[in-house]
């Protein structure tokens, strides 16, 4: 599909304007640590993110949306085998994507290799919409690459994975804003989507809480099996943010890109 990387950016930067702008006006918490060293390594980690992906597309040209339209083209994957009504294949092509990237998250807690990578997205010792974009570049390139394979099996149509994508990356700048919502609403997204105040607590520093709440999109998975949890046992506005170690030192880009080789 021509120009879904232009339309993903597009979307990408109006909602990250919006929400930051959200943050200034409608702030849920006060911000601890310095917002500009914060936001320099995790802008810097996600210009790495970027440059990764890149890289990968050299040795791999078809990523996500390109992998949908050439198993389209050659007819490989389950939803091309079976040709469901193309309402009901992008139904359920959103939901495939969708739980995999909760299992996917999941998994990356379990996992001790994993979690040396993902806790790079947890020393973040605040809660921002730049929260979102701070990952490892090697995480990244492994997401894409479990993403490419399930394309390839799946089978899903290029629009759909275009959607879901939007989808993911709107939904993790928006869940992981530090926006106030009122209760009600608040009530009401979560039946459906994964909002601030449900995803914050997934970032607490206690590990029955970080291990509770994986959805990025869908709030439903969570819901289902038992890995959910309304609120912090501290509150929203007292809460810890991060790591049980946490300190300054997640502020600073070397520092996060070589947290997966340390020890501690």
């Amino acid at each position: 599909m021509q120009h879904d990387f232009l339309i993903r950016l597009c979307v990408f930067f109006s909602l990250f304007a919006l929400l930051s702008a959200v943050e200034v006006f409608a702030p849920r918490r006060s911000l601890t640590w310095s917002k500009t060293h914060r936001w320099l390594t995790n802008w810097g980690l996600s210009l790495l993110n970027t440059l990764t992906l890149r890289a990968l597309a050299i040795a791999l040209p078809l990523l996500a949306v390109g992998a949908a339209s050439d198993a389209q083209s050659n007819g490989w994957g389950l939803f091309n085998i079976l040709n469901f009504p193309i309402a009901i294949e992008f139904l359920l092509a959103i939901l495939v994507l969708d739980f995999t990237i909760w299992l996917q998250h999941l998994i990356t807690h379990k996992v001790p290799l994993l979690w040396r990578l993902h806790r790079v997205h947890h020393a973040d010792p605040d809660f921002d919409v730049t929260t979102a974009i701070r990952f490892h570049p090697v995480e990244i390139a492994l997401s894409m690459l479990l993403k490419i394979g399930l394309i390839y099996l799946l089978g899903p149509s290029a629009l759909a994975v275009l959607v879901f994508e939007v989808l993911l990356n709107g939904t993790a700048l928006f869940n992981h804003a530090n926006i106030r919502l009122p209760t009600k609403l608040d009530r009401l997204i979560r039946l459906v989507l994964v909002t601030p105040d449900m995803h914050r607590v997934h970032h607490s520093v206690h590990r029955d809480e970080h291990d509770s709440n994986y959805g990025f999109a869908l709030s439903i998975w969570d819901r289902a099996l038992g890995t959910y949890i309304a609120q912090p046992r501290a509150g929203h506005d007292k809460m810890a943010i991060g790591l049980q170690w946490q300190d300054t030192r997640p502020t600073k880009l070397s520092w996060s890109l070589r947290l997966p080789f340390r020890a501690k």
